[in-house]
């Protein structure tokens, strides 16, 4: 399915936003849906979201970064404005999600292009909202710096309140996104004393044409416990663990690659899919719809650096992806990157990995 700008205005702020996980270009956004068996997780127009996005010459979802967007940014004719008015380049990918315990809220003071009042993201426990999740390039990132006048405006952080979990059921823990960095960006807190006994005001109870004419004062704090984003955030960082299932295996032949940056225990868990025996002396897990591939999830110290190490030792043979557990926990693994016809199925966990080896 695909839909145009014309479906979903940006007027009034913060626009209409199309009610399922999409891919936008050209002025045009086409419907992402879950793809067990696809490497990205997604499907577009029938296909792998990595190879749609390859036939357009973009990065695929390993190289791009989780932000969450509760305003105008999941806007598609929002998209198109980046486009003609700041220079985005490139396909923008926005997953549709649930969001528990946060909210977004009217902003103290109007935006500087007019006289509309923006939103602001803050803490509301007990709180539920569907907004998206950009999966954004480090270029893309930087164009929404100067959107949202980042270091001034807003604060581009990780977010560690409430949950954030995708239409697949992945979680995104820690998500970015643009906080308030001002006191104008803080929450508005409307009521009587409301320095003291406002409250906050959803964007999903008052429309724009209301918000504009509220009245109050600046909350002290959003509420939300973040860690601020210093330069340009990493790919590598979300999530920052591993799944593995062969040699890097607790107690496996290649444990001693990994094990310098592991933090903390290494936890049992089941990934969707099928494990192959390669006959080379190492296993290989095709994603899909198959029995589960048993493993451990390794927690890094840093993720860059562990992850760059493991891709040299994994090779061209096998591509690097994110996945999630049945619980929905992300995590990233190597995938084979060939066919496995005459391969056999494994039906059981591969080799004999002890974590009390470590």
């Amino acid at each position: 399915m695909s839909f145009a700008d014309e479906d979903y205005p940006a007027v009034p702020y913060p626009g209409r936003r199309p009610p399922v996980s999409y891919v936008h270009d050209d002025a045009t956004g086409w419907e992402l849906t879950p793809g067990p068996a696809a490497s990205s997780g997604w499907c577009a127009e029938g296909r792998d979201l990595d190879d749609w996005l390859a036939a357009r010459g973009a990065s695929p979802l390993r190289d791009r970064v989780p932000l969450l967007c509760y305003g105008s940014n999941a806007c598609p004719s929002k998209l198109t404005w980046l486009r003609d008015a700041l220079g985005l380049r490139g396909p923008a990918v926005l997953f549709r999600a649930r969001c528990t315990d946060i909210a977004a809220v009217w902003a103290c003071g109007p935006r500087v292009v007019d006289d509309q009042r923006p939103a602001t993201l803050a803490a509301l426990p007990g709180n539920t909202e569907h907004h998206a999740v950009w999966f954004a390039t480090a270029e893309q990132v930087a164009v929404l710096d100067r959107c949202e006048g980042r270091g001034e405006r807003y604060r581009l952080a990780r977010v560690d309140t409430g949950e954030v979990r995708l239409a697949d059921g992945t979680v995104v823990d820690g998500p970015l996104a643009y906080v308030a960095a001002a006191p104008r960006r803080m929450p508005l807190l409307v009521g009587e004393n409301s320095e003291n006994d406002g409250k906050p005001v959803r964007c999903l109870d008052v429309p724009q044409s209301g918000a504009a004419a509220l009245t109050g004062t600046p909350a002290s704090t959003d509420g939300l416990t973040v860690r601020e984003i210093t330069g340009t955030p990493e790919p590598a960082d979300f999530p920052g663990r591993v799944f593995v299932y062969g040699t890097l295996q607790p107690g496996a032949s290649d444990w001693w690659r990994l094990e310098p940056h592991a933090a903390g225990n290494p936890r049992a868990a089941v990934v969707r899919g099928t494990l192959y025996d390669t006959g080379l002396g190492y296993p290989a897990l095709q994603p899909g719809d198959g029995p589960g591939v048993p493993g451990w999830v390794v927690d890094l110290a840093e993720p860059a650096v562990a992850l760059s190490t493991l891709d040299e030792y994994e090779g061209a043979e096998y591509l690097r992806v994110r996945v999630a557990s049945p619980g929905g926990e992300p995590c990233w693994t190597y995938v084979w990157n060939g066919p496995v016809g005459g391969l056999s199925k494994l039906t059981g966990a591969w080799g004999t990995a002890d974590p009390s080896r470590r």
